[in-house]
């Protein structure tokens, strides 16, 4: 960093923060997620303007020789970062087994980043920063959205007392690219002479794929089968 700034470095600093959150910002509001266009363009402009007056105060001489202060400008942008950090704690959430707003934590603490790069005088380092960034935020998304992953979830029948049998059961789940991982329970009801029978499945697909299971069709048209309920968790 240099040690005197002119309005001209300043401004170029500034613009450049405001078109990289921007860049970022759009793109994760374009597709309805957390921290879009005004979070994003707020933390690039906030790590910027701090790293440019940490700048500003580079050309302070130091403590004089009756002086007991000793400037330690670097605290300034470490305790951005640490700021960062707890504001991206507080956007990741847990619900129902997934984890969510990781990604969000991560853009905001790279805007940051990226902000206090241009602040700092550090263009290039800033546009490369940002041009990973959009091919990471942007670029990967097709593949991350294809990309299977494991996946949970428990089915519920009630059938006739003693059919279909459990390895008949695990026998078209398993044609289907499913796993049975256990039987969570067993129920029978004398009345009614029917069983209730929960399992838990385990397979790999994308997250967005909500289509019925080819089993599940299968199990609906047995008629030993009085009812079925396929939840994903």
């Amino acid at each position: 960093m240099p040690l005197i700034l002119t309005w001209h470095e300043i401004a170029l600093r500034l613009v450049l923060s405001l078109i990289a959150g921007a860049m970022i910002g759009f793109d994760r509001g374009e597709h309805g997620r957390p921290a879009g266009l005004r979070t994003t363009l707020l933390v690039c402009l906030a790590a910027a303007v701090a790293m440019i007056q940490t700048n500003l105060l580079l050309a302070t001489k130091g403590r004089t020789a009756d002086s007991f202060v000793m400037i330690d400008l670097m605290r300034l942008p470490l305790g951005i970062l640490t700021g960062m950090g707890f504001i991206g704690g507080g956007a990741i959430l847990r619900r129902d087994g997934f984890v969510l707003g990781v990604t969000t934590a991560a853009t905001l603490w790279f805007v940051t980043v990226i902000g206090l790069c241009f602040g700092g005088g550090q263009i290039w380092l800033g546009t490369a920063a940002l041009a990973l960034g959009m091919l990471v935020l942007s670029g990967l998304r097709w593949f991350d959205y294809r990309m299977k992953q494991e996946q949970h979830g428990t089915l519920c029948l009630t059938t006739e007392r003693d059919e279909p049998k459990q390895t008949e059961i695990r026998t078209m789940v398993e044609q289907a690219g499913y796993k049975i991982i256990s039987v969570s329970s067993v129920a029978y009801d004398n009345q009614t002479q029917q069983r209730e029978i929960e399992f838990r499945l385990q397979w790999r697909a994308a997250l967005h794929n909500v289509e019925m299971p080819p089993f599940l069709r299968d199990l609906l048209n047995d008629p030993r089968v009085a009812s079925t309920q396929w939840k994903v968790s």
